[in-house]
Formats: structure tokens, sequence, C-alpha cells
């Protein structure tokens, strides 16, 4: 086989390809390095039971120091990147100021973990200590993720919050948007399937089990066939909301009220006031003696 004949061939036609052309950009994001901001953002936001535990009370500033650092310098390579391929503009100074904002906003985002971790324990009679949580618990894995992608997504950082969250969605079988709107002390019990859309708004204290879709009705399409984009597709959740293993919420117009309860397996794309359970029609269950 001559090999070096196909790889012309190949190399010709991914020239030619106007869908690649910003594959030849410089500093192109790197998926293996997001993987390990993620790693590093789990040992810095959870210092003792990810990363490095060679620490007491009294040298975690310091062995927090060293870590943040490190941090840094692969965040602002990775998001001068971003924006170098993305736009045309400073990018330069685009990424100093959007890594400096997120670097900032490590804290807000540690206490908004600490409250989903209380949530994991305080909804699951499975978990034997508040540690299993932090070390075991794809859900709290899927939201570390997810609270600091959803900054760089607010801030404007482009294509990396999707690249880190997809790194999750592999690990943890859990589907967030980046730019889904998540509460404080939410819950993610089991995970396996969940999906979360991109215009999805979720209030405080809620839960929802594995299987769960909050999705879209349909695509809407403008005058020349193309889909619409940018347009509220996904449902808004209020407070204190649990949707149970399975059930699908599709609608950007679809808003379900505080303290409701949506039951496995139910399909829904209308809006239910607070205070009501949405159930689906009972099973007919059939009882057939096994004949061997």
């Amino acid at each position: 086989m001559d090999v070096g004949r196909l790889a012309k061939q190949m190399a010709a036609a991914t020239a030619s390809d106007a869908r690649m052309a910003r594959a030849f950009a410089d500093h192109l994001p790197d998926s293996h390095t997001a993987r390990h901001l993620i790693e590093r953002l789990r040992s810095i936001l959870f210092p003792g039971l990810h990363g490095d535990g060679d620490f007491d009370p009294q040298s975690l500033a310091t062995r927090l120091e060293r870590e943040l650092g490190d941090f840094h310098a692969d965040l602002l390579h990775q998001v001068k990147g971003a924006y170098t391929h993305w736009s045309e503009s400073n990018s330069a100074a685009e990424a100093d100021g959007a890594t400096t904002a997120l670097m900032e906003s490590l804290p807000f985002i540690r206490d908004r973990l600490s409250l989903d971790v209380q949530a994991a324990y305080d909804g699951d009679p499975a978990a034997r200590h508040i540690d299993e949580i932090m070390l075991c618990y794809p859900g709290i894995r899927a939201l570390t993720t997810h609270r600091f992608a959803h900054v760089m997504r607010t801030i404007g950082v482009p294509l990396l919050p999707r690249i880190m969250q997809e790194h999750t969605h592999g690990d943890t079988g859990i589907d967030i948007h980046p730019s889904a709107s998540i509460g404080e002390s939410f819950f993610i019990d089991h995970g396996t399937g969940v999906v979360i859309g991109e215009t999805t708004t979720i209030g405080d204290h809620c839960k929802v089990y594995q299987g769960v879709t909050l999705g879209a009705k349909s695509f809407e399409r403008d005058a020349e066939g193309s889909l619409k984009r940018g347009t509220k597709r996904h449902p808004t959740l209020g407070n204190r909301v649990t949707v149970y293993a399975g059930a699908t919420v599709l609608g950007g117009d679809t808003i379900i009220g505080d303290d409701c309860v949506i039951a496995g397996g139910v399909f829904l794309s209308r809006s239910v006031p607070a205070g009501h359970l949405v159930a689906g029609p009972r099973p007919d269950i059939r009882l057939i003696a096994n004949p061997v």
C-alpha cells in the first residue's frame, strides 16, 4: 500500500474543506490540558480529598497558593487559545481579563459546591459520610465542572467551557450544557443519562434522578430554513422541585412551579403550578405464573 499517496490525498481533502479552515489556527485549546484543568480544579476546591494531601490546616494556604499559581498559568494559556481561535479582536487583553475574573470566582464556586455536597448528603440515605459525597458521587464531579464552566461561559470565554463539560459528560454520563443556570443546593442522584439543556433554568434546593431530560420540544427555523439560535428552548424549574428517574420535561415555555414533584417516567411539555405532584397513568401490572 502507498501510504504516502494516501496521506497526500487526505491532506489535500482536509486543506480544501472550508469546515476545517479553523483547525489550522494557532493556539487552539488543547483537549488534554482541559481535562488536566478539571483535575486541578477539583484539588483546589476539595483539598485533601483530591490531589496532593500532604498538608495540614496551617500549611493549606501555602499549598493552595502553589496550586492556584499552576492552575492560573494553564488556564490563561487555554483561555488565550480559545479567544485567539474564536475572534479577531484583542484576544490577549480579553483573555487576561477573563482569566482574572475566573480566578476571582473560585471562592464563590467553592461555596456553591459545598452546598451541593450538603444537599447530596441530606438527600441520599445511602451516603455514610460527607467525604463519600465529595470523593465518589458523579453528580458532584459534574457540578464541579459545570459551576466553573458556567462562570466561564457567563464571562464570555468561547469553546473551552464546552470542551471541559464534555470531558465530564464522558466521565459521568451527566450532560449539562455550560450555559444552563443552576441554583444553590442542587442534587443529582445516581446521574447516568441526565441531560440538562442550554437554556434550562433550575432554582434552589432542586433534585433530579438518573435518566431525567430537561430538553427542547423542537427547533424553530427562520425564513431560510436555518435553525434559530439564542432562544429559550428548555424548561424552568422553580425552587424545591424534584424530578424522578426517567422523567422528560420539554420546552422553553414550560415552567415547573415551586415545590412540585415530577414522578418517574412522566413526559411533560406544559407548565405546572406550584405545589403539585405530576404523575402519569398507573400501569396495568399482571402477574403470570412462571412455568419453569
